[in-house]
């Protein structure tokens, strides 16, 4: 099953605390983890944060401004952000494939602006605020429930059934006819449920499976897999272990 590994925590920053938690069973189909990143005391120097691509959406809490939060996404490329000296941020990472992005405004990439969606989510931010990450997770689990009553999350069959072949998959092709769909059919499923062409989603994939100390699966051999690798994250593999832990 997908298994995203979504950060690269800088090594050498051993105020910055990074925290994963899953989801009740119910949820699993729909919620990937619940995260907490935040610093323990005030930094030297500003902090950036490496983001891999990982084809979730993210529904992001800042704990130090609750009028920032919202729905966010990555793109086929790792991001870097600058977060500051001092930060704490709650997250819900959704499977791929779940959020219904035509009902909500979606973000591509860090959220620095005040939410102005129409979920009760600035509301729910400032009820964050008052509890440790242990307590806040039922409040996070009850908010999903309540997106998957109303139908702003689903689960998405293609994506279920991509993960569940990871191993059969090595083309574009395979992915449809995994789903019983032409490439065309296929394109517009996942551009309107993920944000990915398939073909992006296909390298997404390719590269969460290396970090997740599978195969180099799908890379004709290991110069291409290296050159991927940089091309996606802007590191060699060897230079990201070193500098990041994932």
């Amino acid at each position: 099953m997908y298994d995203p590994k979504g950060n690269g925590k800088d090594k050498s920053v051993d105020a910055v605390v990074f925290t994963e938690t899953e989801p009740p069973a119910h949820l699993q189909g729909i919620v990937h983890r619940y995260l907490e990143l935040k610093t323990n005391v005030t930094l030297a120097e500003d902090y950036r944060f490496h983001a891999l691509p990982d084809a979730c959406a993210y529904i992001v809490f800042d704990q130090q401004d609750a009028t920032i939060t919202g729905v966010s996404k990555l793109r086929a490329t790792s991001e870097e952000f600058n977060l500051g000296r001092s930060f704490h941020f709650v997250n819900i990472r959704f499977l791929p494939g779940v959020w219904r992005d035509e009902v909500e405004p979606i973000a591509y990439g860090q959220l620095n602006v005040a939410y102005a969606g129409n979920l009760p989510l600035v509301e729910l931010n400032r009820d964050l605020s008052q509890q440790s990450f242990d307590d806040m997770q039922d409040v996070l689990s009850g908010l999903v429930d309540r997106l998957v009553a109303d139908g702003l999350v689903a689960r998405n069959p293609v994506t279920e059934t991509i993960f569940a072949n990871l191993d059969e998959i090595h083309t574009v092709a395979d992915m449809a006819d995994l789903n019983n769909m032409s490439p065309r059919q296929l394109q517009r499923k996942l551009k309107s449920t993920t944000g990915f062409s398939p073909h992006d989603l296909l390298k997404v994939l390719r590269l969460q499976m290396a970090l997740n100390g599978g195969d180099i699966w799908s890379y004709a051999d290991q110069s291409h897999f290296i050159h991927s690798f940089r091309k996606a994250t802007g590191y060699t593999p060897g230079k990201y272990a070193k500098k990041y832990d994932v």
